[in-house]
């Protein structure tokens, strides 16, 4: 620690593993305050008590200094600080990257240049990362945490949401600022692999007590009906759905039904003119092999018929700002509430028509594609945003995920679930396929290790996928703990332009062997999932896990290991 200009040098046998920027390029501990950045000085006192170094130090901001506690141990040390003086709206921490050589963790990360839909740089400092409402209720899944090759790693502990910046306009820094003026928190670990950094950032949050997969799950695809037809879907499409995937040989455990389906959302009642008998359709499902499944969320539309009943009875999140009417948040369809899981009646009400439902139709699991919480609402009283990560982990736990799991982080409960974790919608272009790989990577060494992609082929409204891309994704996702299946090799629709799609003899054939691989992985893979619940290892993993002495491991972003025996290599670029 330098005392003239406060900085923190993290060392391990004599070399530099981690290093904070300096005050030429905005300083290690920073405060942002009446619309300027300012940041800790010059150390005006100190002293080492019980373990603890204690220090004081000036600050840019007259009149305000910054107060910081450092306690170290064998293989970490815990910062905490907090400014006096003044009233910041913010607080950040900045590194100086190449310290620590790469960085990466973060989970789904916000990019220039379309992350996470096209986009996940790996490491994160060979792109750019600006991730602005980094927190706790964010859809996307993410942690606080980073590690480095140098075997460095960097845990904030907050619930509040931050603002994360890494390598922005290439500047070299990272910048991890909390928007809030409570005391900062962080634990920076020190040892001499990454995989052990990981291993004591799991001993934090907890590593997985169970998986919510079956074996069925991980050994077969589940098919989802989104990126097939998107919202251009009926009882008739579904069924002309399954029969396909049925005659070809195309296997699954599940046929989901996502988007679409309700009469209005948050209705959970069948649209009755593009269902007219949604029993039928279920029961055929049936025949055909498959369990059946359904999307659902927890927003309600204010034209839901439901959206009264729930106001009235106070089942709706409250709003920020006026917490005596019910909070509107604006999703990609439409202006909704969200029910309040803090409410035991709420929760109680809703589980109770989601079962209904399910009894009703022959119903085994959920798509839960939904918040939890938003930023814009008030969280009922004696909660915390964060809570709701815990809650909405509850309630999926009643429910059968299909293998498709559930988008909650942060929470220790989230890690402790076990929940299978799927990616944010990705594009269907190649930069979508190697995104979808490297942002597995990152979500599995963050602490969730049941990792699949988004579907196969990529389910973001772009032209259908290639013969190409949509097989080379296949056989990717068979070489990852499950796959996730929507694009049917037989034919599809391309939803920019209303037209079918009809793929050739050898895609199908292809594909279907890239099943017939994974499913011969099964009883492998089963054997990884026993071993992560006992360790909390990830399943998918960087080569520089097992191999961390090998440096040209750090920056190999089409490979990965799938346990200790299986190296996938997988073809990820259009190359002949």
């Amino acid at each position: 620690m330098t005392t003239g200009q406060l900085s923190l040098t993290t060392s391990r046998s004599g070399g530099t593993v981690l290093a904070t920027a300096d005050a030429n390029t905005g300083g290690a501990l920073r405060f942002h305050t009446a619309g300027t950045w300012q940041y800790a000085t010059r150390v005006t006192g100190w002293t080492w008590k019980n373990g603890t170094l204690a220090l004081t130090a000036a600050t840019t901001l007259t009149g305000a200094t910054v107060r910081a506690r450092v306690t170290p141990s064998a293989d970490r040390y815990l910062l905490d600080w907090q400014v006096g003086g003044a009233t910041p709206e913010r607080l950040g921490l900045a590194y100086d990257l190449k310290s620590a050589g790469h960085w990466y963790g973060h989970g789904e990360a916000q990019t220039p240049k379309g992350g996470p839909a096209t986009d996940q740089p790996w490491p994160l400092d060979t792109g750019q990362v600006v991730h602005e409402a980094f927190g706790p209720a964010s859809y996307y899944m993410i942690d606080p945490f980073w590690y480095t090759s140098s075997a460095a790693g960097l845990r904030v502990d907050t619930g509040h949401v931050m603002n994360v910046a890494i390598n922005r306009g290439e500047d070299g820094l990272g910048r991890f600022d909390i928007e809030s003026a409570d005391p900062y928190r962080a634990t920076v670990f020190v040892e001499s692999t990454p995989l052990e950094v990981y291993r004591d950032y799991v001993g934090i949050v907890g590593g997985p007590a169970k998986t919510d997969a079956t074996y069925r799950h991980y050994a077969e695809p589940v098919w989802n009906s989104w990126a097939q037809f998107y919202t251009r879907v009926g009882q008739a499409e579904i069924l002309d759905y399954a029969q396909d995937l049925h005659d070809h040989g195309l296997t699954g455990h599940t046929l989901q039904l996502d988007d679409k389906w309700e009469s209005d959302y948050g209705n959970l009642t069948f649209d009755p003119k593009a269902y007219p008998d949604p029993g039928a359709m279920s029961r055929r499902i049936h025949d055909l092999g498959f369990d059946f499944g359904l999307w659902v969320t927890l927003w309600i539309n204010l034209d839901s018929d439901q959206y009264a009943y729930a106001a009235d009875h106070g089942y709706l999140l409250a709003d920020a700002t006026d917490p005596g009417r019910p909070c509107r948040v604006t999703w990609w369809n439409g202006v909704a509430g969200i029910v309040d899981l803090a409410n035991p009646d709420a929760a109680a009400w809703y589980k109770a028509r989601l079962r209904t439902l399910m009894t009703t139709y022959g119903i085994e699991g959920l798509k839960f594609d939904t918040r939890f919480f938003d930023e814009r609402c008030a969280p009922r009283a004696g909660h915390a945003p964060t809570d709701y990560q815990r809650l909405g982990a509850r309630l999926a736990d009643e429910f059968d995920l299909q293998g498709v799991g559930i988008r909650v982080h942060w929470d220790t409960t989230a890690h402790r679930a076990g929940f299978v974790t799927r990616q944010l919608d990705k594009g269907t272009g190649w930069d979508s396929l190697r995104a979808s790989v490297t942002q597995n990577l990152a979500i599995s060494t963050i602490g969730y290790p049941f990792v699949t992609t988004d579907m196969i082929g990529g389910s973001s409204a772009q032209p259908a996928p290639t013969k190409e891309v949509l097989v080379r994704w296949a056989q990717s996702a068979s070489l990852m703990p499950l796959m996730y299946a929507s694009t049917s090799p037989v034919d599809t629709i391309d939803v920019t332009t209303g037209r079918k799609v009809v793929y050739d003899q050898q895609t199908i054939t292809l594909y279907r062997q890239a099943i017939a691989r994974h499913a011969r992985l099964a009883p492998y893979i089963w054997d990884q999932v026993q071993h992560t619940l006992r360790t909390g290892d990830p399943i998918m993993r960087p080569l520089f896990f097992d191999f961390p002495h090998d440096q040209q491991a750090y920056t190999i972003t089409d490979e990965w290991m799938l346990g200790p025996a299986v190296l996938a290599a997988p073809q990820l670029t259009n190359a002949p």
